[in-house]
């Protein structure tokens, strides 16, 4: 799934690539120009992202977001409490994602990251020993359902227990931590295949 993803991302847009797209395709031989490839700034990564904030007692959409609010800083949602933040991206489709909510929880103090994740059921054993070998922290924990409705895996975990999590980070810094946790989720999974 992920190499095909992102054989096709590459054949798309040609010669620019993130990071961990680049990794991926020279560890999987996907590349044949490899030296003219440019590596794009990840700050640029959701320049075309689609972004609400929203109510969280009530799902009340509040705002439509430019891009530009990307640049604050995650405690902003420590400052607004009762704030979520929606955002889809094409860069998601790679990584089998829908869409990242993303949130801080006032009763654990955390900042919370939701998301449907578009994975086998078959899968479910390969998800949670990733997750459980890659949170940190003593009370590292997670949720992970499978929705049978919407055939999607229904994950939530902290940001706080991620590896390189810091919190003076900006929201586009967190949402390409969470990218880049996912993206290896994904590549775990089609490794195991």
């Amino acid at each position: 799934m992920l190499k095909e993803r992102i054989e096709n991302h590459l054949k798309e847009q040609g010669n620019e690539i993130y990071k961990e797209e680049k990794e991926f395709a020279e560890k999987h031989q996907l590349l044949s120009n490899a030296e003219s490839l440019i590596i794009k700034n990840p700050k640029t990564r959701f320049a075309n992202a689609y972004i609400e904030r929203g109510n969280k007692e009530t799902e009340e959409v509040l705002s439509q977001e430019t891009p530009d609010f990307l640049n604050q800083p995650i405690d902003y949602f420590v400052k607004n409490i009762k704030e979520f933040m929606y955002l889809e991206s094409e860069w998601f489709v790679i990584i089998g994602a829908d869409a990242i909510s993303f949130e801080f929880d006032d009763l654990f103090r955390t900042y919370d990251v939701m998301l449907g994740l578009k994975l086998p059921k078959k899968k479910a054993e390969t998800i949670r020993s990733y997750l459980k070998r890659t949170l940190q922290g003593d009370s590292a924990t997670f949720d992970l359902m499978f929705n049978q409705q919407d055939g999607l895996w229904e994950l939530n975990f902290a940001l706080d227990d991620l590896e390189g999590f810091e919190e003076d980070m900006t929201i586009n810094d967190a949402y390409n931590l969470i990218y880049r946790y996912l993206f290896l989720l994904a590549e775990t999974i089609e490794e195991v295949n």
